[in-house]
C-alpha cells in the first residue's frame, strides 16, 4: 500500500506542478482538482500503474483523496 500510495502522490505532484501535498486535504473540496486534473490524474494512473479504472468507479467519493484513490486502485486490482 505504501509503494502504491508514493506513486499516486508522486503523479499528483508532477501533474499540479507542486512539490507538497497535503495528504489529508481533500483533493476536490480543497480545489486542488477540477474535472479536467481528474481526467487527467485517471489518465496518468492508467498509463503508469497499468491500472484501468472504469467509468462506473470514477466518482467523487473514490478520488476525493489520496487514501480513498488508494482503496480504489487496490479494490480494481484484485478483482
Amino acid at each position: 500500500m505504501a509503494e502504491r500510495k508514493e506513486q499516486v502522490i508522486m503523479i499528483i505532484k508532477k501533474l499540479k506542478s507542486i512539490s507538497e501535498l497535503d495528504e489529508s486535504m481533500g483533493l476536490i473540496d480543497s480545489g486542488l482538482f477540477d474535472s479536467f486534473d481528474v481526467i487527467n490524474l485517471i489518465t496518468k494512473i492508467e498509463q503508469d500503474m497499468g491500472i484501468k479504472i472504469p467509468g462506473e468507479e470514477i466518482l467523487p467519493h473514490n478520488l476525493s483523496s489520496i487514501a480513498n484513490i488508494v482503496k480504489l486502485l487496490e479494490r480494481l486490482e484484485n478483482v
